[in-house]
C-alpha cells in the first residue's frame, strides 16, 4: 500500500525575517524526495517542522490526516539530524536491540563492523558512527524517514555504499534527503524540490536548477 506525506501552509519567521512562507512538499513511499537549497534557506528548519520539533503555522499530513507532532509517531516518521543523535556511551548491541534490527545483516553490508558489536558508538570513527545512525533510521519500520546531511563525515567508498543502501530501501518507505553534496542527492532522488526565498520549487531538469540560481550542474 502506498503512503503519502505532505507539508504545506507553513509560515516561519525569525526576528521579523520571513524564512518559509510558500511551501509545498510531497513524498510517497517507494520514492526518494530530494530537497536542495543554499545555506540559510531553511532546509533543516523545514525538516524539523515536518517532524514537529519546531513549532509554527503548518499543515503536515500523512495519508491526508494531520499530524502536529510526528516525532511522537515513530511508526510514521524518523529523522536523522545533521548532528550525531545517539549518545556516545551507547553500545551497538543496545542500538540494534532498541531499533529491532538484525546485526548480522548490517555486517553483511558493512563488514568493517564485524567485531564491533559490543563497542560504544563513541569509539567509532566519524564515518562509522554516521553509518550506524543512517542504517538505524533507514532500516527502521517507519513509513517515512528524513535524512539531513547524511553524507557528511563519509568517505567516497562509504558514500557509494550508502547511496546503494538508500536506493534499495526506498521500496520499504518514503525518504526525504538534503545534503550540500547535492550531486549525490541528484543521483538517487526520484523527485526534487529546490528551496529558495522561502518557497519550494518542484524541479525536473538540471536547467531548472541552474535557472533558479542554485548551482551549475
Amino acid at each position: 500500500m502506498m503512503h503519502k506525506l505532505e507539508a504545506d501552509s507553513i509560515q516561519l519567521a525569525f526576528d521579523g525575517r520571513r524564512i518559509l512562507s510558500d511551501i509545498y512538499l510531497k513524498c510517497e513511499t517507494g520514492n526518494i524526495t530530494g530537497l536542495l537549497g543554499r545555506n540559510g534557506q531553511g532546509k533543516s528548519c523545514l525538516m524539523k517542522i515536518i517532524y514537529g520539533s519546531l513549532k509554527c503555522d503548518k499543515s503536515i499530513r500523512f495519508d491526508n490526516r494531520i499530524q502536529f507532532e510526528a516525532f511522537k509517531r515513530p511508526d510514521l516518521l524518523l529523522y536523522l539530524p545533521q548532528f550525531n543523535f545517539i549518545p556516545p556511551h551507547i553500545r551497538l548491541k543496545r542500538i540494534f536491540s532498541d531499533f529491532d534490527l538484525d546485526y548480522p545483516s548490517f555486517v553483511d553490508r558493512f563488514p568493517v563492523f564485524t567485531s564491533r558489536y559490543r563497542s560504544t558508538i563513541g569509539s567509532l570513527s566519524g564515518g562509522e558512527r554516521r553509518l550506524v545512525e543512517i542504517y538505524s533510521v533507514v532500516k527502521s519500520t517507519s513509513q517515512f524517514a528524513m535524512l539531513d546531511e547524511p553524507f557528511t563525515h563519509l568517505n567516497p567508498i562509504q558514500i557509494d555504499k550508502v547511496k546503494d543502501f538508500i536506493s534499495e530501501e526506498k521500496q520499504n518507505k518514503g525518504l526525504i534527503i538534503t545534503d550540500h553534496m547535492f550531486r549525490h542527492v541528484l543521483d538517487i532522488c526520484d523527485n526534487l524540490y529546490l528551496l529558495t526565498n522561502g518557497k519550494t520549487h518542484l524541479v525536473r531538469t538540471t536547467e531548472e536548477i541552474e535557472e533558479l540560481g542554485y548551482a551549475k550542474v
